[in-house]
């Protein structure tokens, strides 16, 4: 872990600044500025700020139009057509037209692209003229304008003349370290892991709100450096306030804590379609994982409510899903979560033929949820009460993604923000059967599968009538439920901090955007 002192993120970071310029921190730098190349909170939400998709979410999370000015479904259900807004142009002056969107869709659900999954229910992408496009879906689809909200738009003239015609998450290309979208900021300087600043498009479209004149991210992955920058004013704001650290400094003079609720649901996933375990001192030996009595041993093992209590001082809530309360398709019928009950575990355990408990791998990230070193640090003590012994291996997020995806686990953490805030989004991604060539499954990692999961998803991303949509979707949560395809633990809190001068706003995605900025 790398650490930062004040004295030498002083020099990362200006130490006088005019009124208008603003300075933040947080956990995790983007990994990349291609916004095809890497599906994760970090990357998407700093883009969201230089990059635009045809829709965006305004402050209530309300779906509006941006580079598309209106839609409207094609035929019966056949697919959108778009229209788009005309007069835009990205910031190297280029002109944005349909061509761009063609060509966006064709990058982004590239086989070497992290957002491929997204465009699952897409059969194609046409240009109608200049500023009309239809996109088709293989079956009707009313939620997929909700769908797009983080589909960013690149110019294909810029893109293909700098050879970066396709995403390349394992090497790099020229959109790795530059950008050229049509947003409210340019990137005009990237050093990756140091410092990424943005100055404001003067091209750019819509009404200005902000009044920042230079905007500077500093990624800070030691929780006591972040609050001692803020204490100390080198940066304006940090993302997030250690949870132990909220009280202290919302009591400091002319500091402020902004709280809220994420969208985003910490879980824990197992490695389901490996046949051996990889790690602990029974690596190589039969997965106990496969057996559902085992992770049910594992959700009736943790603690949920003292991890709440303890780790995230009260700020968390506990999920029973893989979605918040808060979020379209949530399963009123299926509230429950499996009691904390160790009793109960080592009969499940002894039952599976493990009365002795086993040893296993557990990998988690270090720098990306609040506390989730902790978090997983608890549930290796209370596994270990039931004769469970996780061997913890925790890392950088930059570090983590790549061992999850390569299937270097036998357990792990995951958080999951739905980006259409509908339930939908995480059967897609977490529970449907890996298929790359259908575009699904692409963060089930574990691979879990089942056939009824499998059908049930194209008829949830078709039925209009919500009645017959909910019950479909109450199906799905009792199948992953009984079959305990992920033990999800807690919402994640939001805590912000900020000199008491700043105007923002917290929206629930965890997206922190420029544009609603102001410092006084």
């Amino acid at each position: 872990m790398k650490f930062l002192t004040v004295s030498a993120l002083a020099l990362m970071v200006a130490s006088a600044a005019s009124a208008e310029t603003f300075r933040w921190a947080g956990k995790t730098d983007p990994q990349t500025m291609d916004p095809h190349a890497v599906n994760s909170a970090p990357v998407l939400g700093f883009l969201n700020n230089v990059y635009e998709g045809l829709v965006r979410r305004g402050k209530d999370m309300a779906i509006e139009p941006a580079l598309a000015t209106s839609w409207e479904p094609i035929g019966d259900g056949e697919g959108w057509r778009f229209t788009l807004r005309q007069g835009v142009t990205f910031h190297d002056g280029s002109t944005f037209d349909a061509e761009d969107v063609v060509f966006s869709y064709q990058r982004a659900s590239s086989e070497g692209s992290d957002t491929r999954s997204w465009f699952a229910p897409v059969s194609d992408v046409k240009m109608v003229d200049a500023y009309t496009v239809d996109v088709m879906t293989k079956a009707p689809n009313p939620i997929f304008p909700d769908s797009i909200a983080n589909w960013m738009i690149m110019d294909k003239g810029w893109a293909e003349a700098n050879n970066a015609g396709l995403p390349d998450k394992e090497n790099g290309n020229y959109a790795t370290l530059n950008a050229n979208g049509t947003g409210a900021f340019m990137v005009s300087e990237r050093q990756p892991g140091l410092t990424t600043t943005l100055v404001p498009f003067s091209g750019w479209w819509d009404e200005v709100e902000h009044n920042i004149t230079s905007a500077t991210f500093t990624p800070i992955d030691n929780p006591a450096t972040a609050v001692a920058a803020l204490l100390s004013g080198d940066v304006d704001m940090i993302n997030p306030v250690p949870i132990q650290d909220a009280a202290r400094v919302d009591q400091r003079d002319g500091l402020k804590v902004i709280r809220g609720i994420e969208a985003r649901v910490i879980m824990l996933g197992f490695g389901h379609e490996a046949d051996q375990l990889k790690y602990g001192a029974m690596a190589g030996e039969k997965n106990p994982f496969q057996d559902v009595r085992v992770r049910e041993a594992v959700a009736k093992s943790i603690n949920v409510d003292a991890i709440r209590q303890t780790i995230m001082r009260g700020s968390a809530e506990a999920a029973s899903q893989l979605v918040s309360p808060a979020m379209r398709g949530y399963s009123s019928a299926n509230v429950d979560r499996p009691a904390y009950d160790p009793a109960a575990a080592k009969a499940l355990l002894a039952e599976a033929g493990y009365a002795d408990g086993f040893s296993f791998g557990l990998k988690c990230p270090n720098n990306r949820y609040l506390n989730d070193e902790a978090v997983c640090q608890a549930v290796t003590g209370m596994l270990a009460q039931v004769g469970i012994t996780a061997e913890l291996d925790a890392m950088p997020v930059q570090n983590y993604w790549p061992e999850l995806r390569a299937d270097n686990f036998d357990m792990y953490m995951l958080g999951w923000s739905p980006g259409t805030f509908d339930h939908e989004h995480p059967v897609r991604f977490l529970v449907t059967t890996p298929n790359p060539e259908k575009k699904l499954g692409s963060w089930n990692f574990g691979g879990f599968s089942d056939a009824r999961v499998d059908e049930l998803l194209p008829m949830i991303q078709s039925e209009i009538d919500d009645t017959k949509r909910q019950a479909m979707i109450d199906e799905t949560v009792s199948i992953y439920q009984d079959q305990h395809a992920y033990v999800p633990l807690y919402v994640q809190p939001l805590v912000w901090g900020t000199q008491d001068n700043i105007e923002l706003t917290q929206r629930p995605d965890n997206f922190f955007i420029l544009r609603w900025v102001t410092v006084n």
